[in-house]
C-alpha cells in the first residue's frame, strides 16, 4: 500500500458522493459523477492543488488532521474512514486520542442545521469543522492550519473573533476555556496531541500558565449564553449560543440563533445569504 493506492481510493469515495448528500450547489449538469475536486477540497479544507496531487500519488503524507477532514467530507463509513488512514500510512486513532470524528449521527444534524452557523469542535476545543453560515457570520475558518484552529489560541494569542465580550466575560471565557483543557488532559493522558498543545500555549501566554496552574476547574452550569457579534455588513446582532456536548464521541457543537421574527432574526438571516454569496462569488 502507498500513495498510488490512496489517491485511487479517494477518487473512488469522491466518485460516489453526490453533491446533494453533502450539500454542495448542484448547478448545470454534471460530466461526471460524484464531487468535483474543487467541492472536496472545499468540504476538507485543503487546496486544490495538493488534493490532486494526492489523488496523483504524489503527496505522500497526509496529516492525521487531514485524514480526518477527507474522511469527514467524503462521509466514509468506519471501516473506510481505517483504511483511509492505513494508506495514508498512519495510525488509526484509538480509544486513549482526543476523538476528532464527526459521526453520522452529528453529520445528519448539521445537514439539518445548514442554514444556522454551527461549528464543531473537539474536546480540546479545536475547530474540527464549521458550516457555510458559521464562516459567513463569524468569519472564514478554511484557511485556518494547525493552533490557529484552537479557540484558546484564538482568545488569548490570536485575533479573538467577531464575538464582543466586556473584559469580564472575556476573563471568565478563557478561564472555562482552560478549565475544560485540563479535564480533558485528565481523561486523554496519553494522547501527545493534547501535550503538544499544552506546551505551545504555555509557551506563547502567561495567562494560559497562570490558569492552568490555578485549582479552578470548568463551570458547566451556563447551558445557553446571549453573545453580541459585530458583523462587518450588518452590524451588531444579540444572538442565542448553545453549545451541545456529544458525550459519547466528547465534541461540542456550537449553534448560533435568534428568536423568530425579531430584527436580530432577520439581520443573521441577511448576513448568511451575504457571506454565503461571497464565499461563491
Amino acid at each position: 500500500m502507498g500513495p498510488t493506492e490512496l489517491g485511487r481510493a479517494v477518487r473512488r469515495w469522491r466518485d460516489r458522493v453526490t453533491p446533494e448528500a453533502v450539500g454542495a450547489p448542484v448547478g448545470a449538469r454534471r460530466r461526471a459523477p460524484g464531487l468535483r475536486r474543487e467541492e472536496l477540497a472545499d468540504l476538507a479544507g485543503i487546496s486544490v492543488d495538493y488534493l490532486t496531487r494526492l489523488e496523483q500519488g504524489r503527496a505522500t503524507s497526509p496529516s492525521a488532521q487531514v485524514a480526518e477532514a477527507l474522511a469527514r467530507a467524503l462521509r466514509l463509513t468506519d471501516p473506510e474512514r481505517e483504511l483511509l488512514f492505513r494508506l495514508a500510512g498512519l495510525a488509526v486513532p484509538g480509544a486513549g486520542a482526543v476523538p476528532t470524528r464527526v459521526p453520522p449521527s452529528v453529520q445528519r444534524l448539521l445537514d439539518r442545521l445548514a442554514d444556522s452557523p454551527v461549528a464543531v469542535y473537539d474536546a480540546t476545543w479545536t475547530l474540527v469543522v464549521a458550516n457555510a453560515a458559521y464562516d459567513a457570520l463569524l468569519g472564514a475558518t478554511t484557511a485556518w492550519r494547525g493552533i490557529e484552529r484552537n479557540a484558546l489560541w484564538r482568545h488569548l494569542v490570536g485575533p479573538g473573533s467577531r464575538v464582543v465580550h466586556t473584559a469580564e466575560e472575556h476573563a471568565d471565557l478563557v478561564a472555562g476555556l482552560v478549565g475544560d483543557l485540563r479535564l480533558t488532559a485528565a481523561r486523554y493522558p496519553a494522547d501527545p496531541r493534547v501535550r503538544r498543545l499544552v506546551a505551545e500555549l504555555g509557551t506563547l501566554s502567561p495567562r494560559f500558565v497562570e490558569l492552568w496552574e490555578s485549582a479552578e476547574v470548568a463551570r458547566r452550569d451556563v447551558p445557553s449564553r446571549h453573545k453580541v457579534v459585530d458583523h462587518p455588513a450588518v452590524g451588531r446582532l444579540t444572538l442565542d449560543c448553545d453549545t451541545l456536548v456529544v458525550a459519547g464521541d466528547d465534541l461540542r457543537v456550537m449553534v448560533y440563533g435568534a428568536e423568530p421574527g425579531t430584527d436580530d432574526a432577520e439581520r443573521l438571516a441577511l448576513a448568511v445569504v451575504l457571506g454565503t454569496q461571497a464565499f461563491v462569488g
